[in-house]
C-alpha cells in the first residue's frame, strides 16, 4: 500500500477540517474535550448534521448513501474526526447493524431499516451478552419461540450500551436446542417499544448510566424482523464483531489522546523540571507512540486489502493492541495529572455545574475516563478469546 499522501488527499483533508470548523457546533466539541456527558438529542443533533453532508456513513455502498471514499480518505477522515473533538457517531446502527443488513438482509428489510438508521430515525442498541454467556456467547439463553407469523422471546440480555435512548435492539436468540450450540441461534430485530421489554440501568464506576439490563417477558416480534436465515445468526454475529472490534481499536481517538498526554506532561512539574524531561515517563510515552504507529499501519494496509471487511483475525489483532493502548494512555494520563486527577466530580461531568469541585477543570475527567476504559479489553469479545481466536486462525491451534 502506498502510505504517502497524494495532493488529492491533502485536499480532501482540508476540506474536512474545514467542514468541522464552519459545522461542528462548538458547545458540543467543548463537552467531547472536557469529557462531559453527552445527551441523546446532543448525539441525534450532530448526527443530522452529518447526514445533510451526505459523511454520516462513509462505510455504506454509494447506492444506500455511502461517500465512496478511498481507503486513505477514510483514514484522513478518522483521524480528523477524533482531533476536531466531534461526538462519536450512533455506531449501533451505523457501524454494526448496517453490514450486517447490507450483507444479509432482504431488499425489502434494507429499504425500510437503513433509511432510518441514516436520518436517525432509529436509535439501534446491542442484545448480545447474558448473565452467563459474554466471553462464551454460544451460550446464551434468551429463547424466541415461533408462533404463526411472530416470535415469543423470553429472556434477558446484559451490558447493553445506550439501551435507555434505543428504539430498536438486534439481538441474537435461541431458535433451536439441537445440534451444536452456535446452529441454534438467529438475528432477531425488536422494537423496544413493544409490550414485555423492560430495562433496568447499571450505574458503572465513573458514576454514569451507560449500560443496562434488557429483559424479554413474552415479547411478541413479527417473523419478517427475521434477518436471514433461521438457526444461522451466529454467521451473521462474528460478521458484526469483526466490523466492531476494528472499530474499537480507535486509532484516531489514541492518535488525539497522545498529543492531550504530551502537552500535559510537558506542563506538570516534577522537581522543578517538566515531568516530560523525566526519562522514565519519556520513555513510556515513546513506547507507546511506537506501539500506536505500527497499529496504524497495520490497520491501512487490512483496509487497503480489503480485510476489515472479511470475518478473519486481523479484527482479532487491531481490537486487541486498540484497546491495550488506549487503556495504557489513559493510565499515563492519570500519573501525568498526578494528586489532582485522582478524584471526579460527577455534577461537573454531568454538566450540573460550570467548573469542577477541584478547581482544575482540565484534570476533573481523568479519573472517570481511566475506570471507563477498563471495560473495552472485555467487551467486544474479551482480548483473552481474542488470542484464542488468532491461534486457532492462524495457528491453527
Amino acid at each position: 500500500m502506498d502510505l504517502e499522501y497524494k495532493q488529492e488527499d491533502i485536499r480532501f483533508r482540508e476540506e474536512v477540517r474545514q467542514f468541522f470548523q464552519e459545522h461542528l457546533p462548538k458547545e458540543l466539541s467543548e463537552k467531547v474535550r472536557n469529557r462531559r456527558h453527552l445527551k441523546r438529542e446532543d448525539a441525534v443533533r450532530w448526527h443530522k448534521i452529518l447526514a445533510g453532508k451526505g459523511w454520516i456513513a462513509p462505510g455504506w455502498p454509494v447506492k444506500y448513501g455511502g461517500t465512496g471514499w478511498s481507503a486513505m480518505q477514510r483514514h484522513i477522515w478518522a483521524e480528523e474526526y477524533a482531533l476536531a473533538y466531534a461526538p462519536p457517531t450512533l455506531s449501533f446502527g451505523l457501524n454494526l447493524l448496517a453490514p450486517v443488513l447490507l450483507g444479509f438482509a432482504s431488499e425489502e428489510q434494507k429499504q425500510h431499516f437503513l433509511p432510518r438508521i441514516y436520518n436517525a430515525e432509529d436509535w439501534w442498541c446491542q442484545g448480545y451478552s447474558e448473565p452467563g454467556a459474554g466471553s462464551d456467547l454460544a451460550a446464551l439463553q434468551t429463547r424466541a419461540v415461533r408462533e404463526g407469523e411472530h416470535y415469543i422471546v423470553n429472556g434477558q440480555k446484559t451490558w447493553t450500551t445506550l439501551g435507555q435512548h434505543a428504539d430498536w435492539i438486534f439481538c441474537l436468540v435461541r431458535t433451536s436446542t439441537e445440534g451444536a450450540r452456535q446452529t441454534g441461534i438467529s438475528f432477531l430485530l425488536i422494537d423496544m417499544k413493544t409490550p414485555g421489554i423492560t430495562v433496568r440501568p447499571i450505574i458503572m464506576l465513573d458514576e454514569t448510566h451507560e449500560v443496562n439490563e434488557v429483559f424479554f417477558d413474552n415479547v411478541k416480534v413479527p417473523v419478517a424482523n427475521l434477518i436471514g436465515e433461521e438457526n444461522k445468526g451466529w454467521t451473521y454475529a462474528k460478521y458484526l464483531l469483526g466490523h466492531e472490534r476494528t472499530g474499537i481499536a480507535a486509532i484516531g481517538n489514541s492518535k488525539r489522546e497522545l498529543k492531550v498526554l504530551k502537552r500535559l506532561a510537558k506542563r506538570k512539574q516534577l522537581d522543578g523540571r517538566p515531568l516530560l524531561d523525566d526519562p522514565c515517563f519519556a520513555a513510556r510515552i515513546a513506547d507507546t507512540e511506537i506501539e500506536l504507529m505500527a497499529l496504524e499501519m497495520t490497520a491501512l494496509s487490512l483496509v487497503a486489502d480489503g480485510a476489515s471487511s472479511k470475518i478473519g483475525p486481523e479484527a482479532s489483532m487491531l481490537k486487541i493492541k486498540g484497546t491495550e493502548i488506549s487503556q495504557e494512555i489513559s493510565q499515563l494520563l492519570l500519573e501525568a495529572a498526578g494528586p489532582a486527577g485522582q478524584a471526579f466530580d460527577p455534577q461537573y461531568l454531568k454538566g450540573e455545574k460550570e467548573h469542577c469541585a477541584s478547581g482544575d477543570d482540565d484534570l476533573a475527567a481523568l479519573a472517570a475516563h481511566y475506570f471507563n476504559l477498563r471495560k473495552i479489553t472485555i467487551f467486544g469479545g474479551s482480548n483473552e478469546v481474542q488470542r484464542n481466536v488468532i491461534s486457532k486462525m492462524i495457528l491453527g491451534l
